[in-house]
C-alpha cells in the first residue's frame, strides 16, 4: 500500500516497504539528478542524492518516501528541492508509531544536505516532523558530503529514544475543550495567519475512531492532519465556499510541520508546569 499525491507544486510517494531506485526516480527525478544545475559554481561539489542514499543503505537505512518541489522553472525542474524519509532498524517502533530520518537537498543551490528526525504514524499513513528534537544538521555541498551526512544521521538516530519519551507524554496530558480549542486556534493562525477559512472545532474533529479522544497526542494529531492533508469545507474570505488544500511543498510542508510540533511541546509545558501561559504568548 502507498500514499500518492500530485499537484501543481508538488509531487510524493510513500510506500509500506523500502523504496527501489525505479520508484525514486519515478516520483522525484531530482534525486536522481547526474550532475548540478548550471547556475551552481566551480566550489560546489556535486554528491548525487542517490550516492548519499546508498551510502545510508549500506549503513540500514531505508527510503520509505519521496517528496519533490515543482518548480515553473523548466531548466531546474531536475534539480530542484526534494524531500526522502528513511528507517532505520535500531530505531524501533512501538507499533502505532515509528521515528525516521529525514533528508533534505537540492542540486540547484536552494537547500544544503539537511537532516531531521520525524515519526511516521501507522494509522494514518502521516508523517510527522519532530520540531525541536535535535537541530537539524547541514551539510554543504563541499567536503566528503556522504561521510558525514552519514555521520549526522547517526546523530540524528541517536535522538530516537527523546522522540519517543515526548509522545509518552503528549499521550498522558489531557486537555480540557476549551484547551484543545485554544491549540487549534494557534495552530490556524501557524497555517493562514489571519481569516482562516475553517474554525478551530474544524480541525479537530477526528477523520478515524482512533484519533478520538482528549489527549494531548490525539489533539495534537488531529490538528496536523487537516491542516496539512486539507479536504476541510470552509468559506474563503469572500464568503464563498471552499475546500482546504494539503500543504505540498517542501519547504512548506517542514516548516509548519515543525511549527505544530513545537506548540505542542509549548502546551506540554504549560500542562505540567515547565512554562507559564505568558511565556508561550511572548515566544
Amino acid at each position: 500500500m502507498y500514499a500518492y499525491s500530485r499537484s501543481s507544486n508538488q509531487a510524493a510517494f510513500r510506500s509500506n516497504s523500502p523504496l527501489s531506485n525505479d520508484q525514486i526516480l519515478r516520483y522525484a527525478p531530482s534525486v536522481m539528478a547526474e550532475g548540478k544545475h548550471e547556475s551552481r559554481g566551480d566550489r560546489y561539489a556535486f554528491i548525487p542524492t542517490l550516492s548519499v542514499i546508498d551510502g545510508l543503505r549500506a549503513e540500514g537505512f531505508e527510503p520509505y518516501e519521496v517528496r519533490q518541489t515543482r518548480t515553473r522553472d523548466a531548466g531546474k525542474r531536475a534539480f530542484t528541492k526534494h524531500m526522502v524519509r528513511m528507517r532505520h532498524p535500531d530505531a524501533g517502533s512501538n507499533g502505532q508509531e515509528v521515528p525516521e530520518l529525514i533528508l533534505l537537498n537540492s542540486h540547484d543551490g536552494s537547500s544544503s544536505y539537511q537532516l531531521l528526525s520525524g515519526v511516521f504514524r501507522f494509522v494514518c499513513s502521516n508523517g510527522l516532523i519532530a520540531g525541536d528534537i535535535f537541530n537539524d544538521i547541514r551539510v554543504r555541498h563541499s567536503g566528503d558530503v556522504v561521510n558525514n551526512v552519514i555521520e549526522g544521521s547517526f546523530q540524528v538516530l541517536d535522538n530516537t529514544r527523546e522522540i519517543m519519551s515526548r509522545l509518552d507524554t503528549y499521550k498522558g496530558i489531557t486537555l480540557a475543550p476549551q484547551e484543545q480549542r485554544a491549540f487549534a486556534s494557534a495552530a490556524l493562525r501557524l497555517r493562514w495567519d489571519e481569516n482562516a477559512p475553517v474554525t478551530a472545532d474544524n480541525v479537530l474533529c477526528a477523520r478515524r475512531g482512533a484519533d478520538e479522544g482528549a489527549d494531548l497526542w490525539k489533539t495534537f494529531n488531529r490538528v496536523q492532519e487537516s491542516l496539512l492533508k486539507g479536504g476541510i469545507h470552509g468559506k474563503a474570505s469572500t464568503g464563498r465556499n471552499m475546500t482546504t488544500k494539503s500543504v505540498n511543498g517542501v519547504t512548506a510542508n517542514v516548516a509548519l510541520n515543525r511549527a505544530l510540533w513545537t506548540l505542542a511541546d509549548s502546551m506540554a509545558q504549560i500542562k505540567t508546569g515547565a512554562l507559564d501561559p505568558a511565556e508561550m504568548m511572548a515566544a
